[in-house]
């Protein structure tokens, strides 16, 4: 029986990531989805006042979007849902559900809180609504919220989308031993290859990797599941390598991937600063504090400041993203570079 874990805070929605190893489970993966979504398509055209099929229409496409990078599935999402909330306005739980998931998709953490508010209401024993709640309060920075969430979350459903977000939670709070023994727990409970692969990926980034398996692992990685966040990772393991050209290029593929999939200004606000105009990182950076300040905020904001050579203006805002415990390497650079600034 699962015992709970106090004070748990948050992580990003579940994701099944694909190590090098794990091109064919990511391969199925994408193909269950779109034939789940060719199935419902089929449905409604037989029963196009079937508001649930609508929502679960929209789901696909949320989970269509992130597992092929193509924002047109946001689109085709908000459409499906749209619709759902239009033939069922009130205590539609699962078109909240699908709107939630959406606005954390594109980074409208405000707007996925007010949603998946409303689906706890509608759906109070729904782990997915709890979940929604979750990722949007992290990303807000209010960690006491997405604590009480998360708690909830473990107690209705304890399993990989629960565990995984615990793990995050004590990686942030700085309690590496006891993510990874909730990563294991979620390794565990893995029902399919593509949990198992994300679990085991996620306990190789906590064991840490040496610069030759980063560089090997990322360029797998970004061969098969081109996101933002691992072409950034596979730049900085090629920097490492001695390769800055070959950096340089996953770094600016990773901005034209932030434009076209939109919303995430911290991820540009961090490229720009290391690679691209202080200025404008400073812009991206602001834009982003101004929606949410959390540690990933408060780190970007403090790098963007230090790079604009406003050194003192960018203590404060280093202090707070290590406020939770959060000793991500690159986190500790930053605050390394800033201290050393005002010797």
């Amino acid at each position: 029986m699962w015992k709970p874990i106090p004070l748990l805070a948050a992580v990003l929605a579940v994701a099944a990531c694909a190590s090098p190893q794990a091109a064919t489970p990511a391969a199925t993966q994408t193909s269950s989805l779109q034939h789940n979504a060719e199935s419902l398509q089929a449905k409604l055209r037989r029963t196009p006042q079937d508001a649930a099929a609508w929502a679960q229409l929209g789901a696909t496409h949320v989970e269509l979007a992130r597992v092929t990078f193509d924002p047109q599935h946001y689109s085709r999402a908000e459409r499906a849902l749209t619709e759902s909330l239009r033939l069922k306005p009130e205590g539609n739980g699962e078109a909240f559900i699908g709107r939630g998931a959406l606005a954390n998709a594109r980074h409208d953490f405000a707007s996925a809180r007010d949603w998946g508010q409303r689906a706890v209401v509608a759906l109070p024993d729904s782990a997915q609504a709890q979940g929604v709640l979750v990722d949007a309060l992290t990303q807000l920075g209010d960690d006491a919220g997405a604590s009480v969430a998360l708690q909830r979350m473990l107690d209705l459903r304890p399993g990989v989308a629960s565990f995984t977000r615990a793990a995050y939670h004590f990686e942030l709070h700085g309690r590496l031993d006891e993510a990874r023994g909730a990563l294991e727990r979620a390794l565990e409970s893995a029902s399919s290859p593509e949990e198992a692969e994300f679990c085991r990926f996620h306990l190789d980034e906590l064991k840490g990797r040496t610069d030759a398996e980063a560089l090997e692992t990322y360029r797998g990685l970004v061969a098969k599941a081109p996101s933002p966040e691992y072409l950034v990772k596979y730049g900085r393991a090629l920097d490492k390598a001695g390769k800055p050209e070959e950096a340089r290029a996953q770094y600016d593929f990773a901005l034209r991937q932030l434009r076209a999939l939109g919303g995430d200004d911290l991820t540009a606000a961090l490229i720009a600063a290391d690679h691209g105009d202080p200025a404008e990182a400073l812009g991206f950076a602001e834009k982003e504090w101004a929606k949410r300040q959390s540690v990933f905020t408060a780190d970007a904001m403090a790098w963007a400041l230090h790079v604009n050579k406003r050194f003192a203006e960018a203590l404060p805002y280093s202090d707070r993203a290590v406020a939770l415990g959060w000793r991500d390497p690159e986190v500790l650079r930053h605050r390394a570079a800033i201290l050393g600034s005002l010797r």
